[in-house]
């Protein structure tokens, strides 16, 4: 038996209004649920207590509430964050998901459950376009965030040239793509320590050494603006 889920992020103001803008009261998207999904739980209460806050709707009651506003799920979730959070929010089902990434379903499940992916390079890209994933969500979803900051300190800590090649393997996009913005990153991170040090005349090292502690700690943040796209 696969183990129970957590319900899915609700945007409980975004129901609310979403339903507004439809003209539609409680009773009616009650009733659509109902009618046409088969929910015969669902009352006007049960709507209200929802776009309240009070209760959250599960996965299922999440894709027909959606589908009777008219709207996709992600507009009633918010940022998702987890793989069955970004599949959800497409209105995908995990059999869709596994087909698009090349895998078993089973061994999807397995790494949804789990929330560790651990597909190979190729099902990487493939799960990528399924979800239709930013950069910074395919690198949070594949859980490849730790190995592209401790890439990117390297960067502007050293020559940011000897980390073109695996930042751009990793991100499985071009190296002239990402020539640009690491120069950036490397730029500004020792354009800040100089600042730093020049401070007053000479500020101490550990005014210098907070500085640039906080740059590399916050280094994902620096750098997703710096691409084109993302």
């Amino acid at each position: 038996m696969r183990p129970s889920q957590p319900p899915p992020p609700f945007d409980f103001p975004a129901a609310r209004r979403l339903r507004e803008a439809l003209g539609m009261a409680p009773g009616h998207v009650a009733y659509g649920m109902r009618a046409s999904y088969g929910l015969s739980h669902v009352t006007p209460d049960t709507i209200v207590s929802w776009e309240r806050g009070l209760t959250t709707p599960d996965a299922t009651e999440l894709a027909a509430l959606a589908a009777t506003l008219w709207c996709s799920p992600g507009e009633l979730m918010g940022a998702p964050a987890t793989l069955r959070e970004h599949r959800l929010a497409r209105g995908l089902a995990p059999e869709d998901v596994a087909r698009g990434a090349g895998m078993e379903i089973q061994a999807y499940l397995h790494m949804e459950e789990t929330d560790r992916w651990h597909g190979t390079d190729r099902q990487s890209t493939a799960l990528a376009r399924t979800l239709d994933l930013s950069l910074p969500d395919f690198v949070t979803v594949t859980g490849r965030a730790d190995e592209l900051a401790d890439l990117l300190r390297s960067a502007v800590q050293n020559r940011w040239q000897a980390q073109l090649r695996p930042v751009a393997k990793l991100l499985a996009v071009e190296k002239r793509d990402l020539e640009g913005p690491l120069r950036r990153l490397h730029e500004d991170y020792q354009s800040r320590m100089v600042r730093t040090l020049n401070w007053g005349g000479g500020a101490s090292a550990d005014a210098s050494g907070h500085a640039g502690r906080d740059f590399l700690t916050r280094i994902l943040d620096h750098f997703w603006p710096l691409l084109p796209t993302h």
